[in-house]
């Protein structure tokens, strides 16, 4: 009876199980199929902001601009519209705000009602002049030519250097200085975390006696549970006026301050699973080393970190892993500036922190709110491969067998 009803229960236990493991993966699924909607649309949104037109003269041989050279216009750094492949003609940029320098309080009537047709006046009346305007004012047999509406393409997301989503009259979303930043601060982070991170667990693994394990062991543990934001108040008092004072800035908020804060939260991954691969090498191998006259620092140079390679190269992706992915830290101290970065005492913006930063205030549904959405699969897929890595890493086998 007893053996009968333990059977009952595993059953029951095996079904939970399943269940719990269905649910999980449909709920991962689910998620990512979100997230991929909701991002693919930017590719079929216009490039100039919703519910606004851009127009010029009809005689304009000027048919098409990109979101880079229409902000470019309108921030009079393109004067002149041979530039952009027209006539030699200076341009002139009109904006709504702008129509009471070329119309009367009685051409646009005691309720403005006449504004559509005063704005189809000016356009045809001046040769140079592209305006920018809401597209209910658009009537039919409207005097300018209406610049073609085409949507964001690919290339201008992933090849853009501009991040400028509150542009007009077209936003600009490109990630490269987005990309750039991430990579900048999450590779010195690593090459700042590996070192140290490596030291320790060796002398954990191999040197410490087990007194001093067992202390260091919950002290490296705690660092994982402290709150990022704790990290990032610590950066701010601390490592960020350290920099500015060292390398003379005018502001210490840089991809070295993130970087520095990073390396210091990715130090319990490291450390933990580098140690447990290196405590993982059989004791015979280390013992045949001995045996054979090495001493002790070349049994660990020559033998325990050659066989621990994999746990170690799969902690290393794993750091990389956790850096990447961290959002308020670095949002915190490194300035924040999407620009292109040339080195680690520049502010940079990361892909996180962008998100973190703009996704309040994106509306919802918008091309700004896709913008972000496809920043986040870009960043998925980046975390999606280092765990693929990682995972192949630490099922790797030693090639070697001493």
């Amino acid at each position: 009876m007893n053996r009968r009803f333990r059977r009952v229960v595993e059953l029951i236990a095996e079904k939970v199980l399943m269940v719990s493991g269905g649910v999980t993966s449909v709920t991962i699924i689910l998620i990512v199929f979100f997230l991929f909607r909701e991002g693919i649309g930017l590719f079929g949104s216009p490039a100039v902001e919703q519910g606004y037109v851009v127009a010029v003269n009809r005689e304009n041989t000027v048919s098409d601009l990109t979101p880079v050279q229409l902000k470019e216009v309108f921030d009079q750094e393109i004067t002149n519209w041979s530039e952009l492949g027209g006539k030699d003609e200076p341009i002139v940029v009109f904006r709504l705000n702008d129509i009471e320098q070329y119309a009367s309080y009685e051409e646009l009537g005691d309720e403005l009602q006449f504004i559509p047709q005063c704005l189809s006046r000016i356009v045809a009346d001046h040769p140079g002049m592209i305006a920018f305007f809401p597209d209910t004012y658009l009537i039919d047999g409207f005097a300018g030519k209406v610049i073609d509406k085409r949507n964001i393409t690919p290339g201008e997301f992933f090849l853009g250097d501009e991040w400028f989503p509150t542009a007009t009259p077209a936003p600009l979303f490109g990630i490269v200085p987005l990309v750039m930043g991430t990579l900048w601060v999450s590779l010195a982070a690593i090459l700042f975390a590996l070192p140290l991170g490596m030291a320790v667990a060796i002398y954990m693994a191999e040197l410490a006696n087990d007194k001093i394990r067992k202390v260091l062991k919950p002290v490296i543990e705690l660092l994982a549970g402290i709150p990022s934001v704790v990290y990032g108040f610590f950066g701010l008092v601390v490592i960020v006026p350290l920099i500015q004072r060292v390398f003379g800035l005018p502001v210490g908020e840089t991809a070295l301050a993130g970087s520095v804060i990073l390396a210091i939260m990715a130090l319990p991954t490291i450390i933990t699973v580098a140690e447990d691969s290196i405590r993982n090498v059989p004791r015979a191998v280390k013992e045949a080393s001995l045996a054979l006259g090495a001493t002790q620092w070349q049994t660990i140079r020559r033998v325990v970190l050659p066989y621990s390679v994999s746990g170690i190269m799969a902690a290393v992706v794993l750091g990389i892993g956790r850096a990447i992915g961290e959002t308020m830290a670095v949002l915190m101290v490194t300035g924040n500036s999407a620009i292109v970065p040339h080195g680690l005492l520049e502010p940079v913006r990361t892909i996180p922190a962008t998100i973190a930063a703009e996704l309040g205030e994106a509306p919802n549904g918008g091309v700004h709110y896709e913008a972000l959405f496809l920043l986040g699969c870009i960043l998925f897929v980046i975390t999606l491969i280092i765990s693929i890595t990682a995972e192949m890493m630490a099922a790797k086998k030693p090639k070697q067998q001493i």
